[in-house]
Formats: C-alpha cells, sequence, structure tokens
C-alpha cells in the first residue's frame, strides 16, 4: 500500500512521480496520472442508464462495477496531445446477477461538439453517438464480435475493424491489460500485448476524455495509469 500522501500528491495535482521509460515500441513515455484505486473514486464520473440496479464501488483495490445494462465511467480529466492509456480489467463470470461475459469497452479522446470541455450523457450507448470519439468494443453483444469505431459527431459511428474469431473474443475471469496509443494520430489498441487495431488516422482526434465503458457486465479494474509520449 502506498502512503497515503504520495497517492493524493500523485492524483490530486498530477505530477509525475516516474522517471521517463520506454514502451516496447520505442516510444518515450511519462507517467501524468495514475488511479490504482487504493483511496476513493474522487478521479472519475458515472453515467449508469440504470442507477438502481447498477453499482460503482472500491473492492479490495480495484473498481468494481456491476451493471444492469449500460455504464459509462469516466477518467475526470480531459486528455490532450500524444498519449499512451494503460489498465488491467476483469470480465467477473463467478454466478453474479450480472456476471455476464461481454462488452470490454471504451471511449477516448470523446468531446461533444456543442459543450467541448464537459461531457454528460444518462448511460445508454445510443446517447453518445453524437460524440467525437474513438471506441474499442471487445466482446461485444453477448461476446460474439470485438469492433473498433469512430464517431464523428453526426450519429455515424463507422465500424473500421471487426473480429468474430474466438481468439480475440471475451474469457470470463481472465485478466486482460489493456494498452491505448495516440501518437500523432496513429491509434493502436493492444490486449495482453497482442495489437488489434492499428489506425492512422487523417482528421485526428487531439483531445477529450477517457471512458471505461461496459453493458450489463460485472467487471473489476485495476492500475489505471496515463503517459505523455515524447
Amino acid at each position: 500500500m502506498k502512503s497515503k500522501y504520495l497517492v493524493l500528491v500523485f492524483l490530486v495535482f498530477a505530477i509525475p512521480l516516474f522517471s521517463q521509460s520506454k514502451t516496447k515500441e520505442g516510444l518515450k513515455t511519462k507517467v501524468i496520472y495514475s488511479d490504482n484505486f487504493d483511496l476513493d473514486l474522487s478521479n472519475w464520473n458515472v453515467e449508469f442508464e440504470k442507477p438502481e440496479t447498477s453499482s460503482l464501488k472500491i473492492i479490495d483495490g480495484k473498481l468494481d462495477v456491476s451493471t444492469s445494462i449500460g455504464a459509462t465511467i469516466w477518467f475526470k480529466t480531459q486528455l490532450s496531445g500524444n498519449i499512451m492509456i494503460t489498465y488491467d480489467v476483469k470480465v467477473m463470470d463467478e454466478g453474479g446477477a450480472f456476471d455476464r461475459v461481454s462488452d470490454l469497452n471504451a471511449f477516448w479522446m470523446a468531446t461533444d461538439p456543442l459543450s467541448p470541455n464537459s461531457i454528460k450523457r444518462d448511460g445508454k450507448f445510443a446517447s453518445y453517438d453524437n460524440l467525437n470519439l474513438y471506441y474499442a468494443g471487445v466482446g461485444g453483444h453477448y461476446n460474439k464480435f470485438t469492433r473498433f469505431r469512430k464517431y464523428n459527431g453526426i450519429e455515424d459511428k463507422s465500424i473500421l475493424k471487426e473480429y468474430t474469431d474466438k481468439e480475440h473474443l471475451l474469457v470470463g475471469n481472465k485478466l486482460y491489460s489493456v494498452k491505448i496509443i495516440v501518437n500523432n494520430g496513429h491509434i493502436q489498441y493492444f490486449l495482453n500485448g497482442e495489437l488489434y487495431w492499428n489506425f492512422q488516422d487523417d482528421k485526428p482526434y487531439k483531445q477529450g476524455f477517457f471512458g471505461f465503458r461496459t453493458s450489463k457486465s460485472h467487471q473489476q479494474f485495476d492500475n489505471f495509469k496515463v503517459f505523455k509520449l515524447d
């Protein structure tokens, strides 16, 4: 367990505590935000489609989300520039009410064209259709497909690449490490070290919010970090 003082400094003031390092891709990185879920949920905003049958809490140092239908958990700080986002996650399958192996999803570089500095929706998937963002959906629709999309703010959310093979779908209770890279319009998404999507965007989104996204699922997140790329 980290000292409370260091965690508070890191999370509240966003002062990097780690020296510069390099990724496997040869990118120089520096941590600018980190949340290991040792304290509270003050870094996050949640949007539940049905709050009365959904929950967000910290359990054993992990962010635990259990939702009967749609949910988005937004990191409060808007991100910009060349960045890398990493985190660990499990899709729980232990017999709970919403332990459905499906929808390990994420939004990033998300903005509302009508309100660039904030996002407020109701948790329904369709309510995000008019945002600008990148979207990864792993094991969507009862674990039938895995998709990458770009939303353009006018309800166009084109599927840029899709997998339906078993190797790119979810396994319950398996630990997944997610890595998302945004680097001068080069968008990459890795799952357990495998590159799922490699997209060069001619008109990239250069700033926006990050959010965990799911639907009717029980998931646990840990070791969330945002890195600046030099």
